[in-house]
């Protein structure tokens, strides 16, 4: 029987100008494998999804003044990393901040030996680049956030698997 997925809840952190902020990332053994993502991670203890979220991105970013909105999406993903394999069940946030300065604090071991730095994009930007990102639909759904507004309930992806 497979085990439970683990729980994550992750930031569409946007700026002032819709800008939204993401990880650049790398395999700890292979840093020429690189993509980009959103900042977030797993609930921890009895965490809420809500308080994992404004953590994570506080130790990721250093970022904790946000306006914190609603569940956009969820999605199922199921990858391999530092040599295991994760299956997680993904939470997104929608988050606003004009805290646009960032600086990671609090990175785990992992995340030190697999981050490289941070982002803002604009979604033209993002509809452009040609380097993986991480939901791999993100340029499309950012650019249905900033049109319509975020949906009436999270919209459920499909599940990607790597």
């Amino acid at each position: 029987m497979p085990a439970e997925p683990r729980r994550v809840a992750r930031m569409v952190l946007l700026d002032p100008d819709d800008r939204i902020l993401l990880i650049h990332g790398h395999e700890p053994a292979d840093p020429a494998l690189t993509w980009w993502f959103t900042p977030g991670g797993g609930l921890e203890g009895g965490e809420s999804h809500e308080q994992a979220v404004r953590r994570e991105l506080a130790e990721e970013t250093g970022i904790t003044r946000i306006d914190l909105g609603p569940v956009l999406w969820r999605r199922r993903c199921s990858f391999p990393f530092d040599g295991r394999r994760w299956d997680q069940d993904e939470w997104y946030f929608l988050g606003r901040t004009e805290q646009t300065e960032a600086a990671p604090a609090g990175l785990t071991e992992l995340e030190r030996r697999s981050v490289a730095g941070l982002r803002w994009w604009t979604c033209a930007e993002l509809e452009a680049t040609r380097e993986t990102v991480y939901p791999t639909r993100l340029a499309g759904l950012l650019r249905t956030l900033l049109d319509e507004g975020p949906p009436g309930a999270p919209l459920m992806l499909g599940t990607e698997t790597a």
